[in-house]
């Protein structure tokens, strides 16, 4: 199994965590960021390659995120989404791509994400989940599973 490409928002948590294991690993990454490159810890650097969106929203980079890529992994530590991790799922659903929230609560998480990139045939991977104010840990959970994911 072979991801192509990661893609996420540039926000702190979940999103650079992404980021930071795919060019850590070799794998292209990219994405829609806010206009501005806005995050909560100020401008996102320009090490990460992301695109600005027309809008300073967090919501439009992230429809644009879900709707570029092939599929959408949300990461959590607790078992409910909230907020824009719940959004992310709205709009997988709206945009029909495959979607899946890993929780740190689920002892079978690294297999179902597994699971999830070869059942749906996913090439280009947008990764989402809680900054990094609402679940501190999060990011080292993110690096984890994809680690457990592809094998590494």
């Amino acid at each position: 199994m072979q991801i192509l490409k990661i893609v996420s928002g540039g926000q702190t948590g979940a999103d650079r965590a992404a980021l930071d294991w795919a060019i850590r690993n070799g794998v292209p990454c990219s994405g829609w960021c806010p206009k501005g490159r806005r995050a909560e810890d100020g401008v996102l650097e320009a090490t990460y390659p992301l695109k600005e969106s027309s809008s300073r929203s967090y919501l439009q980079r992230t429809e644009w995120n879900v709707r570029d890529s092939d599929g959408t992994v949300v990461f959590s530590l607790g078992p409910k989404l909230a907020g824009g991790s719940l959004r992310t799922v709205h709009f997988a659903r709206k945009h029909d791509k495959p979607w899946l929230h890993v929780s740190a609560a689920d002892p079978a998480a690294a297999e179902r994400l597994r699971s999830f990139l070869e059942d749906n045939v996913i090439g280009i991977l947008n990764v989402a989940g809680p900054r990094q104010s609402k679940e501190p840990h999060v990011g080292r959970f993110v690096e984890t599973m994809l680690d457990r994911a592809f094998g590494l």
